[in-house]
């Protein structure tokens, strides 16, 4: 990870700790996870929104007045809409998506959640999803949700990622192993 890249890491997990307590005391976590998929679509939708929360030519006052507006016509929880004043004060929206991100990442902690990323070769079936999903659950202790895409590249297998553990099982990899052992030996 580039040091900048950290910084704003490290920036939005202290942010996104102190909102998540704050809800949790207020028992809204689900108001603050309602929230957090209204502002992630948000962002997603408008560019206009994106270039006013990390483009330094809105004054602070503007950002704050409109990080605001949008965030009460979205009806976000209040934690969440005042952390974002907040943050526009003091020139930290541009970590409002690493925000989103450890706020999640929170919230499924508490509800002893795991996320797993799950890259194959062609579309998973629904039952593939769902054996995977019984399989890691039980392998981790925890429910698991699935982060399911395709990379045809893989030839065919599954790379597994919970976590900090990752299980590759695919071809290529078994290819690559292959011929570093072909190198090695001739």
């Amino acid at each position: 990870m580039s040091e900048p890249a950290s910084i704003s890491a490290g920036i939005a997990e202290r942010y996104a700790t102190a909102i998540f307590e704050i809800a949790k005391e207020n028992n809204d976590l689900a108001g603050l996870e309602t929230g957090l998929n209204d502002l992630a679509a948000g962002l997603d939708d408008s560019a206009d929104l994106r270039n006013m929360m990390s483009s330094p030519i809105y004054s602070r006052a503007d950002q704050e007045a409109a990080i605001t507006a949008v965030a009460e016509k979205m009806g976000i929880a209040e934690v969440l809409r005042k952390s974002l004043a907040l943050m526009a004060q003091k020139r930290r929206l541009f970590v409002v998506p690493q925000l989103i991100a450890a706020l999640r990442g929170l919230i499924a902690e508490e509800r002893g959640e795991v996320t797993a990323d799950v890259v194959s070769a062609k579309a998973l079936t629904k039952a593939q999803t769902e054996k995977l999903a019984k399989t890691l659950t039980a392998r981790v202790g925890k429910t698991v949700n699935l982060n399911a895409t395709v990379d045809e590249s893989l030839i065919g297998g599954l790379v597994v990622k919970v976590g900090s553990k990752m299980i590759d099982t695919s071809i290529r990899s078994k290819l690559a192993s292959l011929q570093n052992a072909m190198k090695e030996v001739g």
